[in-house]
């Protein structure tokens, strides 16, 4: 399976063009709506997987799609990761709450997925327009230039990175982060998982902490990173995929060392 990178980034331009920023700043009350769990979907959310979805599978024939809304409408989406056809995962927006608001910043996101595997990614980081593109085996590229993961310091209070405890993780990950988060420097959170992995990628920072795992949030930015020579990997040791939901929580770091250090210093 030959997958044209270069294509799939330009469906993605095309769509926040025609789709995403046109809305952006200029949502009125009745097309922003709230998810079961609080969460916000817009308009422009439905619209931009809607295009995505159609032009898409248009590109590669039988593909099958695994978008946020839709799984949201019908959980049995999921399933489909599991299946032998390619499937595409698609972020519609990220950072949602950023983009109803009117602030950056916010991301559209896919990745195309084999037999569980991420094979390649894409993040469009909006509204400065940042493409960062992935293809295993390939490396990780930011706006056509290589990039490289950064890096651990030799001080463990220099490294930087942002830490997401959210209520989707167990209580006991917060408290112990709670007690341990002045061991590091953390970095204020963006409120888009994409926007933090171009951080990771391009080594603006050292490390990250997810506890919510859609595939939609890191099927892309594991990617991402792993290709800029980084490591992402569960809190349980094993490596991330983009199967899984249920789980203690996703810690990115530089690499095996460095994982294991950041591990230990934040849940002693």
């Amino acid at each position: 399976m030959k997958i044209d990178i270069d294509r799939v980034s330009s469906l993605i331009r095309e769509t926040a063009e025609l789709e995403v920023m046109p809305r952006y700043q200029a949502l009125a009350h009745h097309e922003v709506r709230h998810k079961e769990k609080g969460d916000p979907v817009t308009v422009a959310d439905e619209a931009s997987e809607a295009r995505l979805t159609a032009a898409l599978t248009d590109l590669l024939p039988g593909s099958l799609v695994v978008g946020e809304e839709a799984a949201e409408a019908d959980p049995s989406v999921f399933g489909r990761l599991g299946e032998d056809a390619p499937v595409w995962i698609i972020d519609p927006i990220d950072g949602t709450r950023n983009f109803a608001k009117g602030q950056p910043v916010f991301a559209v996101m896919v990745a195309l997925v084999q037999k569980g595997k991420t094979v390649a990614a894409w993040i469009l980081e909006l509204p400065n327009e940042r493409m960062a593109v992935a293809e295993s085996g390939g490396g990780a590229w930011l706006d056509g230039a290589r990039v490289s993961a950064a890096p651990m310091p030799a001080s463990l209070a220099e490294a930087r990175g942002t830490l997401h405890a959210s209520t989707w993780g167990r209580p006991e990950i917060a408290r112990s982060l709670e007690r341990n988060r002045g061991k590091i420097d953390q970095l204020k959170s963006l409120g888009c998982a994409g926007a933090e992995y171009l951080r990771l990628a391009s080594g603006e920072m050292h490390f990250s902490l997810f506890t919510k795992l859609m595939p939609w949030d890191h099927a892309p930015g594991t990617l991402l990173y792993e290709e800029a020579g980084g490591l992402a990997r569960l809190l349980e040791g094993d490596n991330y995929s983009p199967l899984l939901r249920e789980t203690q929580g996703l810690l990115m770091a530089p690499g095996e060392e460095a994982w294991e250090v950041l591990r230990q210093a934040l849940f002693d």
